[in-house]
């Protein structure tokens, strides 16, 4: 049996999808789902520009499509089949082996974009599981992208190679201007990219530790701790934010920033929420702004995480007593009675402060703190303007930075992050 056998047996959804071999050196398989897509050589000669790495590579593109698919969508997945058998007779001596894989998806419930990246990432589990490569890496990328040159290479050495390293977050930049999409557009995305970017950083401020971008296009794991979580979900949306929360307990997750993934400005309608819905959405309304969270949500939770060690030296203080120290509106997001149990649970079960760290930071994981931003923007703080926000936080952190432009801003946003994480 191999590492993944039980896993293959009761977690995938389909048997085996790609009946030719992989080669013994391959190390790292690249899942790309593709549905009602036009432009994939655009992707595959990104891919193919690319430098060769220490290892073989495969890149596995999942045609498919939902259940009651409309006619102009099988046609065009027919015509992307062909497309890409195409493209691999072309490219025989390209640094990777190209597979176009089909499956029959009319009889599954709730088929989506979580599905389809299951069943691609399922088959390269697979497809390691043959050659016994548990530290193989499952790549995630979405059909619309481009990657730097640098990008296999970077996969090798700073995950593949790295056995203190078991998944990761690569580094995107969506493009800013161009004549391939109109300019409301590029506007929509870089605001909606400001806003990610504030949105880490605000996080990073508050003092919690784990901060990833979730972005289905630009993540990698191991195999092994690929299916330790259970593989990815079956969700239609946000399926990449869910994993990625399972992924970074078990440690060795980073963030890798020394290459780049350039994901499309496009607009879509696929899924209620992600770049391509607020893009769609944006354009539809000729909207101009983005509102984003208020800059004082995080700075109340840099106080919440900033009290961990006083709440953990004081043993025999009344825990009511370090809950009226909390700022109103974590407050109005925790009751008492929750706080009192929770730390008195996390007191009972660690015996020192970094144990008592890494439980508190178990209960108010990412999940709480999604659902502590939605409370208090619905009862505590009003949204505002992205820029606003932003400039906001980089004058707490000590850069002085007066322009709204959002590229401007963004450009300052990325280069922090590159520079410091």
């Amino acid at each position: 049996m191999g590492f993944a056998s039980a896993y293959l047996e009761t977690r995938a959804i389909f048997p085996e999808l790609i009946k030719e071999a992989p080669d013994k050196q391959t190390g790292i398989i690249v899942v790309v789902p593709a549905c009602n897509e036009s432009g994939l050589n655009c992707l595959l000669n990104s891919l193919a520009s690319c430098s060769e790495p220490d290892c073989k590579v495969e890149v596995l593109v999942f045609v498919n499509a939902p259940p009651k698919a409309d006619i102009e969508t099988l046609h065009n997945n027919r015509k992307s089949i062909a497309g890409l058998y195409r493209w691999r007779t072309e490219n025989i001596n390209c640094c990777f082996r190209l597979f176009a894989i089909e499956a029959d998806t009319s009889s599954v419930s709730g088929w989506g974009v979580g599905l389809a990246r299951k069943t691609g990432m399922d088959e390269a589990v697979r497809r390691f599981d043959k050659i016994g490569r548990s530290d193989g890496v499952i790549v995630s990328l979405d059909a619309d992208c481009q990657v730097e040159s640098n990008y296999f290479t970077v996969l090798c050495d700073e995950l593949l190679k790295r056995k203190d390293r078991s998944a990761c977050s690569i580094y995107f930049e969506h493009p800013l201007s161009g004549k391939e999409f109109p300019e409301h557009n590029y506007r929509s995305v870089t605001l909606y990219e400001l806003h990610l970017r504030y949105y880490f950083q605000g996080i990073r401020y508050s003092g919690f530790p784990y901060v990833f971008h979730t972005v289905g296009s630009a993540l990698a794991v191991k195999a092994l701790p690929y299916i330790r979580v259970g593989g990815m979900n079956r969700r239609q949306a946000g399926e990449d934010f869910y994993f990625i929360q399972k992924l970074v307990p078990g440690g060795g997750y980073c963030s890798l920033n020394s290459t780049t993934v350039y994901p499309s400005p496009r607009a879509s309608g696929r899924v209620p929420f992600g770049t391509g819905a607020t893009v769609l959405k944006m354009v539809m309304n000729n909207q101009e702004s983005l509102y984003s969270y208020n800059f004082l949500a995080f700075k109340d939770l840099k106080v919440l995480f900033g009290m961990i060690e006083q709440v953990f030296n004081c043993k025999y203080c009344d825990e009511s007593y370090q809950y009226y120290k909390l700022p109103a509106s974590v407050q109005s997001f925790i009751s008492e009675t929750e706080w009192r149990e929770r730390i008195q649970e996390i007191r009972g079960n660690t015996s020192g402060l970094q144990s008592f760290q890494k439980r508190f930071f178990n209960w108010f994981n990412m999940f709480k703190i999604v659902k502590y931003l939605n409370h208090v923007h619905l009862h505590y703080y009003r949204k505002y303007s992205v820029e606003e926000a932003a400039c906001e936080l980089l004058e707490s952190i000590g850069i002085k930075f007066t322009s709204k432009n959002p590229a401007e801003l963004l450009l300052v946003y990325r280069k922090l992050e590159k520079e410091r994480y």
